[in-house]
């Protein structure tokens, strides 16, 4: 090994110890207060009950609970009979109804959102089976106790670090008072009982079940890489004959990718973790991503020990986030090859922020973004060193890649492109490629569908069916919904028509597409909300890929955000195969890995000059390809542009300003009221009625009016 360089803890049995001793406690102390971990009498009880109940034909319901304390919090509800396994029904995100990016809070609101839609349905909340949570908790307290005692007596300071965007002590108190708080909420006599489900099981199980890989006989390898996670950061797993198991946890919170790429792009671009993460991934197609020539690279990657059998461990005599992960995450080596970290009080300043744009006046931005580059290789060479191992082991051809690293899209066309013919002719004396899929909510906001979808796998149920799309955040809003965020003084609106025919949703397909084709930026707003991170096209703001001013336009006008970051572009499957190289290891279920832009796409040489908007500094693109079947308006709508403009692609980035995704008819009213740039929002009740806002008073620009009389003056008459 070389010099300055430390692998491990240095208490790794007193920390052992302690994870064994916290997590006792922990499990005794929740039982008492209504949490069960798998393998208790409670959890035994209820898994028989549910696989008694699918057998005689009934349906059962169960609820997957992100729980306060740990971001990203919600509630999922799923349906899960016998015959066809489990069938999402919501996953509500509370960030979406409370207006708090990746918050840490009790989901009330969700939970009331879920409440609504069992009513809806005839029934009510008695009808969950089992309500189960996103993490095992007390073996998340038994992790946290190692991980402080592991590396005493500098490790107290975790002690101190109470709140944090992905972690917010203080709400963890909250949680263990759940059962309660739900019970009050709920208007029940008793408190709520909840079964922990495994953090990392959750992540693996739903991924793979939701995946488009049959069962076939073939292994199919599932690679959880994340943050944190209960037990650990990186898991790994093998599914055989319809079981799945695990080969290999870490057990570690800070031997992790998701730390080690969040610490860096946070403390080297400005912004706080889970901002942080995506926007250093686009910041680093602008540096130099040659491993050969980058001058940072062969340092950097001193940070990384990536050791036999897949393993990967933090260098402990470079970074210190161990043990200060925001005050003090350097030491001197690392500071050496980076640079002083930028401390929390500098994050979100627009001095200390990471700006392309800064490259013409501001000498060191070139080195950040080469520092970005450097950073995104050495997460790549992680990456490809795990699933290496992972594919060897179990001599599996197709992978699912899950855990919020799997967000990076960059990463993941790379392993596609990294595990080709040639390495599996070498490691498995075969003709073969990776088949890759990731899902459209590999993050945490996914673990409560995983939950529920563990337990009734558990219950007996079968597998369940594919997932095509992601529309599950929330239910579609009402005429009456809408009309009351209509009315208010600042915002104009007509009713323009109605999408319940054929016919009428081609023509607000064709009006959408006429007042892009004339570089009109304008809103989408239908039916429930996409879950997890992407915009698909139910909460778009679109744009004309075809304009080279686009990029400049939405990012200073629309979502007033930096310049590094791309835009994405929505095709049809035949746009998207004219305009990108989508690779044979995404082509399963006609190209589904492609559905929900975790994964880039490398433009063809003709596309830069025809749809320059959404090509990004490397070439690539982080498509999404629209399906008739899954979302029949927008689908209609990329149809209608290349009527317009010649291309059946659009640009397409979340509606959303500085906040999460709209997910409300008020969000939405609300999100036009910031962005000056936004020409129109297209609104469609859950009857199918279209309603379109605009700027009203001073702020209206008149384009939107002056577009739709022009569009109506050319319609066939009925």
């Amino acid at each position: 090994m070389e010099p300055n360089t430390r692998i491990g803890p240095r208490r790794r049995r007193l920390g052992a110890a302690g994870f064994r001793t916290a997590r006792w406690l922990a499990a005794k102390t929740m039982g008492a207060a209504s949490f069960h971990q798998l393998g208790s009498e409670f959890a035994d009880a209820r898994i028989a009950s549910v696989r008694d109940k699918l057998a005689r034909g009934e349906t059962v319901y169960l609820a997957g609970l992100g729980l306060p304390g740990t971001h990203n919090s919600g509630i999922a509800l799923v349906e899960v009979t016998q015959r066809d396994g489990p069938r999402l029904i919501v996953n509500n995100e509370e960030e979406r109804f409370s207006g708090n990016k990746h918050t840490t809070e009790y989901p009330e609101k969700s939970i009331d959102a879920v409440v609504a839609t069992l009513r809806g349905m005839g029934r009510d909340v008695g009808a969950i089976d089992a309500w189960l949570t996103s993490w095992d908790y007390p073996t998340l307290a038994g992790t946290l106790a190692r991980s402080v005692l592991e590396e005493l007596p500098q490790s107290l300071k975790l002690l101190r670090t109470t709140e944090a965007s992905a972690f917010n002590g203080r709400r963890l108190d909250q949680m263990t008072r759940t059962p309660k708080i739900l019970a009050r909420q709920l208007k029940l006599s008793e408190r709520v009982p909840l079964i922990c489900l495994p953090h990392h099981d959750n992540h693996a199980w739903f991924s793979f079940a939701a995946s488009p890989f049959k069962d076939d006989g073939e292994p199919v390898a599932i690679a959880v890489l994340d943050g944190i996670g209960d037990l650990g950061s990186l898991s790994l797993y093998v599914v055989e004959k319809g079981a799945m198991h695990r080969l290999y946890c870490n057990e570690s919170m800070f031997d992790s990718l998701g730390a080690f790429y969040s610490v860096i792009s946070s403390t080297q671009g400005g912004w706080t973790w889970l901002s942080s993460e995506g926007r250093y991934m686009g910041a680093a197609a602008w540096g130099d991503m040659s491993r050969s020539s980058n001058p940072y690279y062969r340092r950097l990657r001193k940070v990384l020990h990536l050791g036999a059998d897949g393993e990967v461990w933090l260098n402990r005599a470079m970074a210190n986030w161990y043990c200060d992960p925001f005050d003090n995450p350097y030491k001197a080596a690392l500071t050496d090859i980076l640079g002083e970290p930028l401390k929390p009080d500098q994050l979100w300043n627009p001095d200390a922020m990471l700006r392309v744009e800064d490259i013409k006046h501001r000498p060191d931005t070139q080195d950040r973004l080469d520092k970005a580059a450097a950073t995104q290789l050495v997460f790549e060479d992680a990456m490809i060193h795990v699933v290496d191992h992972l594919l060897r082991t179990t001599g599996a051809r197709r992978l699912v890649l899950t855990g919020g690293v799997a967000l990076n899209a960059v990463g993941n066309m790379r392993l596609i492109e990294h595990f080709d013919e040639s390495w599996f002719a070498n490691a498995q004396g075969r003709r073969a490629q990776l088949h890759l899929w990731v899902p459209p909510v590999p993050g945490d906001p996914g673990v409560t569908i995983g939950a529920a979808w563990l337990f009734a796998h558990l219950a007996g149920a079968p597998r369940g069916g594919p997932m095509t799309h992601a529309f599950y955040c929330g239910m579609p809003p009402t005429s009456d919904d809408i009309a009351i965020a209509l009315k208010a003084d600042d915002i104009a609106s007509e009713r323009i028509g109605d999408i319940s025919t054929p016919e009428g949703r081609d023509a607000i397909a064709d009006l959408m597409a006429f007042m892009v084709a004339q570089n009109g930026v304008i809103a989408i707003y239908q039916g429930p909300a996409e879950t997890g991170p992407r915009a698909l096209g139910h909460r778009s703001i679109l744009a004309n890929p075809c304009d080279p001013a686009t990029r400049e336009r939405l990012n200073e006008r629309v979502k007033y955000r930096e310049a590094i970051r791309p835009l994405a572009p929505m095709a049809t499957l035949e746009a998207a195969q004219y305009y990108f190289e989508l690779l044979p290891g995404a082509s399963d279920d006609d190209y589904n890995a492609y559905n929900y832009m975790v994964l880039t796409a490398r433009s063809k040489p003709h596309a830069r000059d025809k749809i320059p908007a959404v090509v990004h500094a490397d070439g690539t693109g982080r498509i999404q390809i629209v399906r008739e079947q899954d979302d029949p308006l927008t689908y209609a709508y990329l149809k209608a542009l290349g009527r317009r403009i010649g291309v059946e692609v659009s640009v397409n980035m979340s509606f959303n300003v500085a906040g999460p995704i709209a997910q409300t008819p008020s969000q939405a009213i609300d999100t036009l009221r910031r962005s000056k740039g936004l020409d129109a929002v297209i609104m469609v009740a859950s009857d199918g009625t279209v309603y379109a806002a605009w700027h009203g008073g001073a702020r209206d620009s008149g384009r939107f009016t002056q577009w739709l009389s022009e569009w109506k003056s050319v319609q066939p008459v009925a």
